[in-house]
């Protein structure tokens, strides 16, 4: 159990990717928070795990500072923070996106980054460390048409992770990301623009070992990442992608 005696918060963790990783955080031992906006699916997933569940937009402070103070009246302690909750739009010209959206997409999958580094960083130092895990994308690395905005927010994603990583460092603070190619969680038919046994086709002939990603694949390499067997990785952005970013 690479995990026993850890507190984690899993924010989007009521489905698809953060959902698995709630029950992999807890099959290895700790104790998890799980943050969504969507009350129903956040609840179900903290009661099969036996966690604890705060309606959280990620996107406000109030609500990210609500959700870590809880965790901590709860457990007196926060080890992992993972930043899984993301949006993005359905796959189609930049010159067609509304701008809405992107305000939407940088909010929600860069700036709620940012935001939870306010609230936990004081944590982690207070601590003496702890580990910041950020769900970005092979978008952000080779990036598919019909996808802009998406595409970049995750590149930014990327940047960011690295630039806490390199400052946060001498904090004993850890801050590294997965990216996945796509996978099957609900996103993936706004990704493909919809979702026909052509378009999966299309996707999966992309990725040389021939598959999407599964949500289990992000969540064993989170719990690696959470580990203190990865102790001396800061500011890696490892892509779970069956060699798509080759």
């Amino acid at each position: 159990m690479r995990l026993k005696g850890k507190v984690a918060i899993v924010t989007g963790g009521g489905s698809g990717f953060g959902a698995e990783i709630c029950r992999k955080f807890k099959e290895e031992g700790a104790r998890v928070a799980v943050l969504d906006v969507n009350a129903d699916g956040g609840k179900k997933v903290a009661e099969e795990i036996g966690g604890k569940f705060f309606t959280c937009d990620v996107s406000k402070r109030e609500e990210v500072a609500a959700a870590v103070y809880g965790t901590l009246v709860e457990w007196d302690k926060i080890d992992v923070y993972v930043n899984n909750a993301g949006i993005t739009h359905t796959n189609k010209p930049v010159l067609e996106i509304e701008e809405e959206w992107f305000d939407k997409i940088f909010a929600v999958n860069v700036k709620a980054i940012f935001l939870s580094a306010l609230e936990i960083v004081p944590v982690y130092r207070k601590q003496g460390g702890g580990v910041i895990i950020n769900i970005c994308s092979t978008a952000g690395v080779r990036p598919r048409p019909g996808l802009v905005v998406y595409n970049s927010s995750k590149g930014a994603a990327i940047t960011m992770t690295r630039a806490l990583a390199i400052e946060l460092a001498p904090d004993n603070i850890r801050v590294t990301a997965i990216n996945p190619v796509a996978g099957e969680t609900p996103l993936l038919k706004e990704f493909m623009g919809g979702d026909t046994p052509e378009l999966r086709e299309k996707f999966r002939s992309s990725v040389p070992l021939g598959r999407l990603s599964k949500p289990r694949d992000i969540a064993n390499t989170a719990a690696f990442l959470a580990s203190d067997e990865a102790e001396l990785l800061t500011g890696v952005a490892i892509e779970v992608d069956g060699g798509r970013c080759i």
